[in-house]
């Protein structure tokens, strides 16, 4: 067994001198991936920092309109604060999609960004894994990918990103707060992950040492309405296939206001950029938005397995901007 220290932040300053930038330094917080990660042997960390008593469990709502979520806040707190049902309904539904209720009172906001794939090769301690051990390969490149990436994929890596919070903040355009080393900054969480490029064991452009606090939920524009749509193997199944995260804004039959999300198809969520440029300032459709949802897809790679995806995507992507457009009943 391999040696492992554990001690308990008391404030930021702290926690960064116990973690200090350290590759096998860990934060800890909810610990429902990390803990389940090292009970595999894929995480070996020589020390915990327990950021739980640290000030950032609270749910704030700003006076700009924005909401502020602290980066211990609970899943299930989030998904049902009032502020969240109110105006952020796609984030609710992708949390309450997410996992079990237990799970979600766990499970803190920070956590939940950077949980790790949940690709069976990078899970398997005997199989190549450049994500798990750089420049060893990719056995899922070859091997059994039916539920591996379609965008963004690289030679290197296809594995992809389980959080369905990630798909509806990437929808949101959500900010997320770091404190490190070098200061404060704030990061998009559409920027916060990256490709895999050649180096898959870098999942975001979190630097050494750096602690998320927050993420913050923009304002949303007056009349907007989201969604959050899942595709799994089944019900009790928490992990995705394909997901779309929507927030859209008609007035007047013009769509003012686009962002689409896809999860389940890349290294990270994957912002659908050709069909939000397609419908943007457009009186849509339903043979306009079917278009607009072939410009993304036209640009899918898939692999031998998971052809399927773009299918699944290509329907639920049609339904849910249907019903935030076509079907709009706003005045």
């Amino acid at each position: 067994m391999k040696p492992l220290s554990y001690v308990c932040a008391r404030n930021v300053a702290e926690a960064a001198a116990f973690h200090g930038g350290r590759p096998e330094a860990r934060y800890l917080g909810g610990g429902t991936n990390l803990i389940d990660l090292m009970r595999m042997g894929v995480e070996r960390p020589d020390i915990l920092v327990d950021i739980t008593r640290l000030p950032f469990d609270r749910i704030e709502e700003q006076a700009d309109g924005s909401v502020r979520v602290g980066a211990t806040a609970r899943n299930s707190d989030l998904a049902t604060h009032p502020a969240v049902l109110d105006r952020y309904p796609v984030l609710s539904q992708a949390l309450l999609s997410g996992a079990s209720g237990q799970l979600r009172n766990m499970a803190t906001t920070a956590g939940n960004l950077l949980q790790r794939t949940r690709c069976g090769y990078f899970h398997d301690l005997s199989r190549p894994c450049n994500k798990r051990v750089p420049g060893s390969g990719c056995a899922a490149l070859d091997g059994v990918n039916r539920d591996h990436a379609v965008f963004g994929h690289s030679p290197h890596c296809v594995a992809t990103h389980p959080s369905d919070l990630a798909v509806a903040l990437a929808s949101l355009d959500a900010l997320v707060e770091l404190v490190g080393p070098a200061g404060v900054r704030t990061v998009p969480v559409t920027e916060f992950y990256r490709l895999p490029q050649d180096r898959p064991e870098q999942d975001t452009v979190i630097r050494p040492g750096e602690l998320i606090t927050s993420v913050v939920l923009p304002p949303v524009p007056t009349g907007a309405d989201s969604r959050y749509r899942k595709a799994r193997d089944r019900a009790s199944d928490t992990y995705m296939l394909a997901s779309v995260a929507a927030m859209v804004h008609v007035e007047n039959g013009v769509v003012k206001h686009i962002a689409v999300a896809l999860g389940g198809l890349a290294h990270r969520p994957w912002r659908a950029r050709h069909t939000e440029a397609a419908l943007l300032g457009t009186k849509p459709t339903t043979q306009t938005v079917e278009q607009a949802v072939e410009e993304e897809l036209t640009t899918a790679v898939p692999l031998r397995h998971n052809a399927y995806k773009v299918e699944l995507a290509r329907a639920m992507a049609r339904e849910v901007l249907g019903s935030l457009t076509v079907g709009h009943r706003k005045p």
